[in-house]
Formats: structure tokens, sequence, C-alpha cells
């Protein structure tokens, strides 16, 4: 009996070791770290970030206590309370002498503490009182839409701390604060008679935070009763969405924490209430406060060079079985880019590697077919351009041309002579344009000029042509010798047969990305049927009439694309208009991109 053949895939064997590394691995890591870890994470870092936060939370209070204590003093001064409840009973001069002694005092407060921006109080009346004597209101700020001047109004003189903000109520000044304001009040308490505002400088608080140690990771950040940021470290990260934090849960816990798993990490989130309506909130990773750390990373170390020596002694036993023929097929791909397309690689080895290797033939068998394919179809590309090029020396024109010069030698025109001449010559020389195919516009305006002439010279009075094209086309790239077949066309099949002379017109202009030529005849015009086939003909094939046409057709196509080319518009009797498109191409575009300008 037939013994089974054995199973030589790369997958199984591959599966095969390394699950029984990995598991090996994985079970005695996460034995280790469980033993060690699980409770001294928890306890340590909820216990040292609480400690943190309640210091914080401290230093916090004892600072907004101390502001409000300013706010205090700054309600119960007699100028303050004179001015508030007199201001509008006093001279010009006494309050002006009232608000200078009240201004010099917020100034002495704010020089005293450096914590504080500015000082400021806003009568109910208008009037305005700041630290400065020179400061000024922003006249496109309304104060009352102010939202720190609008919960004072509403806490009726309690203290109101808003979150973190730009400032923008003093002319030319937009600091970053933190406002304390209050209503001020009358002796009864019941009428407000202004609000006073504090603004504390933000860098205060963002000093105080910045520098709080909770591991490499760790941060500390501030939140208002409604949610919003006072402080954190990226706060422009998450001003911009590129950071989110759990603000929901954290507004629902008053004290306390929870854990967030995002990316294979556990952060802890540690949670205190201010007496105002701040939730402090420290943010640390539970592998960055750990006690036992050094003992942890002993552990980890041990295991993991078990795990590695392990690793490598099935490492080294299945690279040399796996790799040998993978190298062989190294080899032959390189063999194919030094331009070799008749290497084989044997098929055999492990699936895998028995696929990979049918794969690699078929696709070199592919590269080759592909290439001879490209060959071929320049060559037909080249056989086009040949056309093309017996389309533009076309021997009838030229033997008639040249026996219309006979004819005028003869007769002693020589002036017509040498005008017929002259046109033939530069018709040549912009046709052959030095043997590029894409040519500037001037140069196809002056050959199909030039050929204009010769014809009209031909036929005398038969032809009259009139030119109509921008001259800001003039920079633009066409293939060449594109319009001649078309006004041979028109003159040949269009005017010629038409009795009385015939009058051809070209105009050109450009129509957003399109450059687009019109040549319009008034000869003897075509029917709808052979409008809709001088294109085109069975199999693809040009008629004997058409081939300058078509070829024109073609070569734009090939060329540009299919949604350029020709289209035909021609009534019986009323003569033919045929428009060319081709995309406008400029000569500087083409130089940067192709490197040759014709």
């Amino acid at each position: 009996m037939k013994a089974p053949q054995r199973i030589k895939s790369i997958q199984s064997r591959i599966a095969s070791s390394f699950v029984m590394l990995v598991l090996f691995t994985a079970l005695l890591l996460i034995f280790i770290s469980y033993r060690l870890s699980e409770s001294a994470v928890r306890e340590t870092a909820e216990s040292y970030t609480s400690e943190l936060i309640n210091q914080v939370n401290a230093n916090i209070q004892t600072y907004i206590t101390g502001m409000k204590d300013i706010s205090l003093a700054a309600m119960n001064n007699p100028n303050v309370r004179e001015y508030l409840a007199s201001a509008e009973e006093l001279e010009p001069a006494q309050l002006a002498v009232l608000k200078a002694k009240i201004s010099d005092y917020f100034h002495s407060i704010r020089v005293s503490r450096k914590d504080i921006a500015s000082i400021n109080i806003f009568g109910a009346g208008g009037t305005f009182i700041s630290d400065r004597s020179n400061a000024e209101l922003n006249p496109y700020i309304e104060i009352s839409d102010q939202p720190w001047y609008r919960q004072a109004k509403e806490n009726q003189g309690q203290t109101v701390i808003s979150s973190s903000h730009v400032q923008p109520v003093i002319k030319g000044e937009y600091r970053w604060v933190v406002s304390l304001s209050r209503e001020l009040s009358g002796m009864d308490l019941t009428q407000g008679l202004g609000v006073l505002l504090i603004d504390l400088n933000f860098k205060v608080i963002n000093d105080m935070l910045s520098k709080l140690d909770l591991g490499n990771r760790g941060y500390v950040f501030v939140i208002d009763r409604e949610g919003r940021i006072v402080y954190h470290p990226q706060q422009q990260l998450l001003y911009s969405n590129l950071k989110t934090e759990r603000l929901d849960q954290v507004l629902q816990d008053k004290h306390g924490s929870f854990v967030v798993k995002e990316d294979g990490a556990s952060r802890i989130y540690s949670i205190k209430n201010t007496d105002f309506g701040w939730k402090i909130v420290g943010v640390f990773y539970e592998n960055e406060l750990v006690d036992n750390k050094k003992q942890m990373q002993l552990s980890f170390a041990i295991a993991g060079l078990l795990c590695l020596v392990v690793g490598v002694l099935f490492s080294v036993v299945l690279s040399r079985n796996l790799t040998r023929p993978i190298k062989k097929l190294q080899e032959k791909m390189m063999e194919v880019e030094k331009g070799n397309f008749d290497i084989r690689v044997p098929v055999g080895h492990s699936r895998e590697i028995s696929g990979l290797a049918r794969s690699f033939n078929v696709m070199v068998l592919k590269i080759k077919e592909l290439m001879y394919q490209i060959v071929v179809e320049q060559e037909i590309k080249r056989k086009s351009e040949l056309n093309a090029l017996q389309a533009q020396i076309n021997p009838h024109f030229l033997y008639n041309t040249l026996d219309s010069i006979i004819w005028m030698a003869e007769s002693k025109k020589h002036d017509e002579v040498i005008l017929m001449t002259s046109a033939l010559a530069r018709l040549f020389r912009a046709s052959l344009s030095k043997g590029r195919e894409l040519i500037p516009i001037a140069t196809e305006v002056e050959h199909i000029t030039n050929y204009l002439k010769i014809q009209q010279m031909r036929y005398q009075d038969k032809i009259t042509f009139a030119l109509d094209i921008d001259r800001g086309l003039y920079p633009y790239l066409t293939l060449k010798v594109l319009l001649q077949p078309l006004v041979e066309n028109a003159i040949y099949h269009g005017i010629k047969n038409k009795e009385g002379p015939g009058t051809i017109t070209i105009t050109g202009g450009r129509r957003d990305h399109r450059i687009e030529f019109q040549v319009t005849d008034d000869g003897i015009g075509m029917d709808q049927s052979t409008v809709e086939t001088l294109l085109t003909s069975k199999e693809g094939i040009p008629s004997r009439n058409s081939v300058g046409i078509a070829n024109v057709h073609q070569r734009i196509q090939l060329y540009f694309g299919t949604e350029y080319g020709l289209s035909y518009a021609s009534v019986p009797g009323s003569g033919t208009s045929v428009t060319l498109a081709i995309p406008a191409v400029h000569a500087d575009e083409w130089q940067r991109v192709e490197g040759d300008v014709p």
C-alpha cells in the first residue's frame, strides 16, 4: 500500500511551527505578567494619580479663592461703591478724579499679582473703568453679549469662573485668559450696578498643570461644568478633531475613575471636582506607573530570551528548507530584469512555490507577447504616419502645380512664376518641420496659407479664401498638415463642381481646454448619408475618396484620444463645414514634459 504523500505547504509548516512558539510564549508571558502586575498596576497608579489630582485641586482652589478675595476687595472699595452708586450725579471733574483713583487702585493690584491680566468694571449705564487709564473698549464687541457678562448677571452677585478663552473686549488686545466675573449691586442687594471682570493669565494655569509627572504619556486636563476644555496639553489637537477625550463619561462621574482600553493600552481617568464647577482629570497609562517595574522587566527579559532561543532554533531549520527555492526564483527574476525573457523556472517544491513558479513563467510569456504586440502596433503607427506624409506630398498636386508653373513661364508671367514657386517652397518647408510630428499652430497656418495661394493661382478666379485664426493660438501645438486634407477636400469635392466661384473660410479659436478649427466652403455640399460614412468605412479602412480626411481623424485620435477629431455638417447645395478639435497644448508646457519644442 502506498504511503500517504506528505503535505509540502509552506503555510502548513509555518503555521504548525510558529503556533507552538507563539502559544508557548504567550502563555508564559501572560502567567508572569498577570501574577506580578494585575494588582500593582491599578492600585499604585490610582493612588499616585489621586494624590496628585488632590494636590492640583488644592492649588487651583487656593488660586481661585485668592482671586475671589481680590474681587471682594474691589467690590468693597469705597471709591468703587461711590462710583457705581452715584456716577450719574457727580460733576464731570469729580467723576474723572474718582475714575482715576479706581484705575490706580486696580493697577496696584494687577502690578502686585503677575497672574492677573486685567481688572475692569462695566457699569450699568455703559461706563467703563480699567486698571489702565488709556485702555479703550473694542468698538466691534458688545459687552452685554459676552458669556462672562451674561452669566454674571444670571448669578446675581455670585462669582462666575469661565472656561479658557480669548478675551477681545479691550481694543488691540486678544489674550488667552480665564475670566472671573460677578455682578455688583447696591446696598439693598436688589439693583445691579455693574459687572466686575478680572481676567487671569491662562499661562499661570498652563504652567501649573504642564509640569505634572504622570509618566511619559500621562497628562492632566481641566473642563468646566458644561464640558468645555479649560486646559489640555494638546488643546489644538482637540480643536482640530485630531484627538478626542471621553468628556461625556467625565461629566457623568462626580468623583472616581474609569478605564478606557484603546490600541492595546489601558488609560485610566481619575476625576476630581472643584467647588466652582471645574473638573480636574488625570489620565495615565498602567504600564508607565508600576512600582515593581524592574522586577517585571527582569521577568519579561528572561521569558523573552527563552522564547527568542526557541524561535531561533525553529527559524534556522525552517529557513533552510523554505528559502532555497525562493532564492532560485529570485535569480531567475534578476535574469528577466536584464532582458532575458527566455527564462523558465522549473515547477516543483511546495504547492505555494510551485504556484509562484507557474505564475512567473506565465508572466514572462505574457510580457514577451506584449513586447511583440507593441512592436507590431508601432509598425502600424509608422505606416499611418507614412500615409500622412504621402497625403502631404500628393503627386497629382505637385504635378499640376509644376505644370502651372511651366505654363506661366511659357506665358512670360514671371511674377506669377516667382510667387507660385516661393509658395511651393514654403509649403514643403513647413511640411517637413524637421521631422517633428507636433508643430506650432503658426507653422500650420503658414503651410495652409501657401497651399491656398497655390490653389488660388491655379484656379484663378474660381477660388477665394479667408483666414480668421486667433493669433493667441500660434504658440500652441498641433499635428502637422491637418488642415490641408480638409481644404483639399473642400476644393475638389465642393467648389470645383460648383458653378461659379467659391469661397473657403478657415477660422480658429479656443474653447476651454480645446482648440477648434473650422473649414467652411460654399460648394455643392453632401447629403446626410455621405456625411455619416465620411470618416469610416467597412472594417475601419477609409475609402479612396476620403483617405486624407480619415487619416487626419485617425491621427488626431491616435495622438490625443477619442474625445478629439473631426465632425462634419453639410447641406446639399449650401456647402460643407468641418470642425477639427485638438487639446490646447502650449509649447512651453510640452517642453517641460517632453524636453523638446518644435
